[in-house]
Parts: C-alpha cells; sequence; structure tokens
C-alpha cells in the first residue's frame, strides 16, 4: 500500500494523508472528497503534472488543482503570514475569482466610511474570510471592482473601453461614495452606461469636468446640474438623456445623438454641436 499527501494548489498546510488505490480518477475521487474540492488534476512538488497512477511513490507530497495551472508552494507559503498583518500593511483580495494585491492604508485611507474600510481597519473585526491561499474573500465582479480600488489607490478613475459604469452601483454597495460624484478628468471612453435591467444611469450632480466618454453608450441618463466643463461627449448616444441645469461649458458634443433630450437650463457656451446625428430638442431653450 501507498500513502500520499495531498496538499491544495498552492497551499503547503491541512495536508490529508490517504492511501492511494486503482486508477489516477480513484485517486481524484479520494482528494475531492478530502479537500472539498472538484479535483481535476494532481502535481508534484516540482510542478510535474501526475498523469498515471504508476508515477506515484510512497510518501509522495501532491498538490490538487482544480483545472487551474500549478502554483509553487514555496512561493505562496508566506502569504498568510504578510496577511496576518502584523509585520506588513500589504495584503492580498479574492474578488470573483481574481486576485488584488493592495495596501491595507489604500483601502482605508481615502473613504473611511466605506465598507472596504471598515472590512480591513481593525484585524479581524468582521471575521474577513480567506481562501486556500490566504486571500480576503469578497464577492463582487472582478471588473468592476479593479476601478474602484485604482480610484481609492489614486483617486482618479479609469474605467477600461466596454466596461459600463456598474462600476458606480458596485462602488456604492461597497460604500465609495465619491467615486462616481467626483470623477474629474476620468476617462471612460466607449463605457455603457446602460444597466442591462433597464435602470437608467443616475449622475445627478456629479464632477465630470473633463472627462472623456467619447463614443460611450448614455441612453436616458440624468446627468441634471452635473459639471462637465471642458468634457469630451463626442459621438455619444445621448438619447432622452436629462441634461437640465448641466453645465456643457467648452464640451465637445460634436457627432452625439441628442434627439429627445432635455437640456432646458444648460450652459452651453462655447459647446460643440457639429455634425449632429439628429435635430436637437430641448424642452426649453438653453442659456
Amino acid at each position: 500500500m501507498r500513502r500520499v499527501t495531498l496538499f491544495l494548489n498552492g497551499s503547503p498546510k491541512n495536508g490529508k494523508v490517504v492511501a492511494v488505490y486503482g486508477t489516477l480518477s480513484d485517486l481524484l475521487s479520494v482528494a475531492s472528497n478530502k479537500l472539498g474540492i472538484k479535483a481535476t488534476s494532481v502535481y508534484n512538488g516540482k510542478g510535474g503534472l501526475i498523469d498515471d497512477i504508476a508515477l506515484i511513490r510512497d510518501d509522495d507530497v501532491l498538490f490538487v488543482c482544480e483545472g487551474e495551472p500549478f502554483i509553487d508552494p514555496q512561493t505562496d507559503s508566506k502569504v498568510p503570514e504578510v496577511l496576518s498583518g502584523s509585520h506588513t500593511d500589504w495584503l492580498t483580495l479574492n474578488v470573483g475569482g481574481r486576485y488584488f494585491t493592495t495596501t491595507r492604508s489604500t483601502l482605508v485611507n481615502k473613504e473611511p466610511d466605506s465598507m472596504l474600510a471598515h472590512m480591513f481597519k481593525d484585524k479581524g473585526v468582521w471575521g474577513n474570510k480567506q481562501d486556500h491561499r490566504g486571500a480576503f474573500l469578497i464577492d463582487r465582479s472582478p471588473e468592476y471592482f479593479e476601478p474602484i480600488l485604482n480610484y481609492l489607490r489614486h483617486g482618479q478613475l479609469i474605467v477600461n473601453d466596454g466596461i459600463n459604469l456598474l462600476v458606480c452601483q458596485c462602488a456604492n454597495l461597497q460604500g465609495v461614495k465619491m467615486l462616481c460624484s467626483n470623477a474629474e478628468g476620468a476617462s471612460l471612453k466607449l463605457c455603457n452606461f446602460e444597466d442591462p435591467s433597464g435602470l437608467k444611469a443616475n449622475l445627478e450632480g456629479a464632477n465630470l469636468k473633463g472627462v472623456d466618454m467619447e463614443g460611450s453608450q448614455m441612453t436616458g441618463i440624468n446627468l441634471r446640474v452635473a459639471t462637465l466643463k471642458n468634457a469630451k461627449l463626442k459621438n455619444c448616444n445621448l438619447r432622452g438623456a436629462t441634461l437640465a441645469g448641466t453645465d456643457l461649458e467648452n464640451c465637445d458634443l460634436s457627432g452625439c445623438d441628442l434627439q429627445e433630450a432635455n437640456l432646458r437650463g444648460s450652459n452651453v457656451k462655447g459647446a460643440i454641436f457639429e455634425e449632429m446625428l439628429t435635430p436637437l430638442h430641448m424642452s426649453q431653450s438653453v442659456r
């Protein structure tokens, strides 16, 4: 009879000693039961893939994966100690399966009343759950979380092309209130502001001075009394948008679709309205 010690991929702790019988599939089934995962592959300590039960020797140490690449346990073994906060400010977050490394001060200092700040301000207050690598688990979309983290790092909102402004909804859930109310100078090019549920984006009163939203989908968006001075809205779809009382001074609106948009009381001094897709419809004249 051969015995081996099984560990989760990348983890040098909480191993399980099991007997090796039958086929490799039998070992994967035992590993799944013992480790509480859906095991699909097994590696030795050097990262070599075990594809035949005959390759396993007595007292081997094996690392079990669920389909992800092999993670060197020598590299990852220090993660839990680092994340304990006893020697360093650095920590790692597992957000929807994607890992982000940052500092406790980044999560706490800029928005001290946010959920993230409360989670990491005092160690252990929330009893934050950690995965097998020691990363703190956060149940959010990583695509929407990344712009929030970058905002907390340097105070600027940058959203990749094609990512919609549900990042603002995610920010509100995390209590990061200032992210979308003050997005001055942000890069929001080619964003989709439409919520799949049909809700219209609400950025009423937001500071969007100098933002670049070129080519964005903004149907029905509420930008009432928002500040868009010197913003770039070229080729945006603003059908049915609420721009009442909005500061559009020196704003580039060339190529926009403003059909049925409400610009009542907006400031369009120096704004560019060239090559409009449809005639401009306003409930009242602009000043």
